[in-house]
Parts: C-alpha cells; sequence; structure tokens
C-alpha cells in the first residue's frame, strides 16, 4: 500500500485505541452495529480499505486491508466479506480467551 494511505490508516487505528474515531472512519455495512468499521482512502485512481472492529473490550482488532480492485460500484466484494466475517469471529474466540 502507498505509505500515504498506510499513515491514513494508522492514524485511524491510533484514534481508535485511544476512544476515538477518524472523520473517514464509517460502519460497514452488513455488520449490524457501529463495532465494525471501515476507512477508505483513495490514492492515484485506486481504492484502498482497513476494517476494524472495537467490539471487544479495549482491544482493537484489525480484519482486513486491502486494494479495492472492483470497478462495479462501491459495495465491498463478497469474498472479501466472508474474509472479514471469518476473521471477526477468530477476534471474538481470541478476545473471549483473553478474559479467561
Amino acid at each position: 500500500m502507498p505509505t500515504d494511505v498506510v499513515d491514513v490508516f494508522g492514524y485511524a487505528l491510533h484514534l481508535a485505541q485511544n476512544g476515538g474515531k477518524h472523520a473517514q472512519a464509517k460502519p460497514l455495512k452488513g455488520f449490524g452495529s457501529a463495532g465494525v468499521l471501515e476507512v477508505v482512502e483513495d490514492d492515484d485512481g485506486n481504492t484502498y480499505r482497513a476494517v476494524y472492529t472495537v467490539r471487544f473490550g479495549n482491544a482493537i482488532y484489525v480484519l482486513h486491508c486491502f486494494q479495492k480492485k472492483s470497478h462495479r460500484g462501491i459495495a465491498t466484494p463478497k469474498p472479501d466479506l466472508d474474509l472479514i466475517r471469518d476473521r471477526l469471529k477468530l477476534a471474538q474466540q481470541h478476545a473471549e480467551g483473553v478474559k479467561k
């Protein structure tokens, strides 16, 4: 990913770790609440996304970072959504294991 995109994503995660929310962070549709957020950043004609969750205690879990390659609209491609769902389940299991 381009350095400028990494900087935006890093700053968004820094804000989330400190209880804040980046101006570009918005709830990811299909996940029921604002607990799963995405940050979208464009660079040189390309679109990049970082998806993370703040659902589990004091931890921030980055679920997926990727370049959106589809040019058929702004919807997140199904394979990426499936991967995010799988990683969200793993994050939940990890968070539950940490609590014990």
